[in-house]
């Protein structure tokens, strides 16, 4: 299963990286400088996890992935938009991501901002434009995306509540919250994206959302685990699930959320066997 999932991403990456190829303006397109910064961070590696799941979420219904790979980029706009935030300075301060320099060390603070800003509004710009798809269903998946982002219990909110409870004691629905919020909204929205523009009835699209919901949790705790064994977490008393109860515990809840998930979309036959195995593989990572 999962050499399986692993050839997914194999086949995901790549198409997605093409289509943010030609959405992005080139490094030489004036203000050259800010192009360089987004290019930078859109192609500075990862599986492209929150694309792969939107693409996954259309794929119960179609075999051609080619019409919702737009999407699936302005997905992956976002989030890098978030990760180039959540570097700077004022937030994580952090210098490295994913071995290179961050953003705002290889470009300078300002560069960086901007660079997060200008994905953020290249990936509503990309939205706006996709065909194929009705354009009420389109105007009421840019609105679902934007809300996952927002201060709703969305991105943003997510990480308010991540600063503001440095160095506090929080119970589980706390934790929850935060999670949910930070990680989860955008990784559930991102498949149920796929699966309502791939032509999901209601009652589906809310059982995939909800897969989604778990899954973005259980992910959340799996890297809160992950970092508590280098210690940068406890170094900034941030709220994580081993912190609270420790990482056995937390493991369980990973593997507990992890099999509801998989519940969720069983009931959509083998069309649903992708979105299985990513929930299982992204389990394994704490394990």
């Amino acid at each position: 299963m999962k050499t399986e999932v692993l050839a997914f991403f194999d086949r995901v990456r790549p198409a997605v990286d093409d289509s943010l190829e030609g959405l992005l303006p080139s490094e030489s397109t004036p203000p050259s400088q800010i192009h360089r910064a987004m290019r930078y961070s859109v192609f500075a590696g990862g599986k492209r996890l929150r694309p792969a799941l939107c693409v996954a979420g259309f794929g119960i219904f179609h075999s051609d992935p080619a019409p919702i790979l737009p999407v699936a980029s302005a997905i992956e706009m976002v989030h890098t938009y978030s990760l180039i935030h959540d570097d700077l300075p004022a937030m994580d301060d952090d210098d490295l991501r994913r071995g290179k320099p961050s953003c705002h060390k290889q470009f300078g603070e300002a560069t960086a901002i901007l660079a997060g800003d200008a994905l953020l509004t290249l990936a509503f710009e990309t939205m706006s434009n996709c065909a194929g798809f009705n354009p009420a269903a389109l105007l009421r998946a840019s609105a679902e995306l934007a809300r996952s982002l927002g201060t709703r219990n969305g991105m943003i909110a997510g990480q308010v509540l991540d600063l503001e409870a440095e160095g506090q004691t929080l119970r589980q629905a706390q934790v929850e919250a935060i999670h949910a919020a930070k990680t989860g909204a955008l990784l559930s929205t991102s498949v149920w994206l796929g699966a309502y523009l791939g032509g999901a009835n209601e009652s589906d699209a809310r059982n995939i959302l909800a897969y989604g919901r778990k899954i973005g949790l259980a992910f959340q705790i799996v890297d809160d685990v992950l970092d508590e064994t280098e210690g940068r977490d406890r170094e900034r008393r941030k709220a994580t699930y081993p912190s609270v109860f420790g990482l056995d515990p937390s493991r369980r809840m990973v593997r507990q959320l992890t099999e509801e998930a998989c519940q969720l979309v069983q009931p959509l036959g083998a069309s649903s066997s992708t979105l299985i195995e990513i929930a299982a593989f992204l389990e394994t990572r704490c394990l």
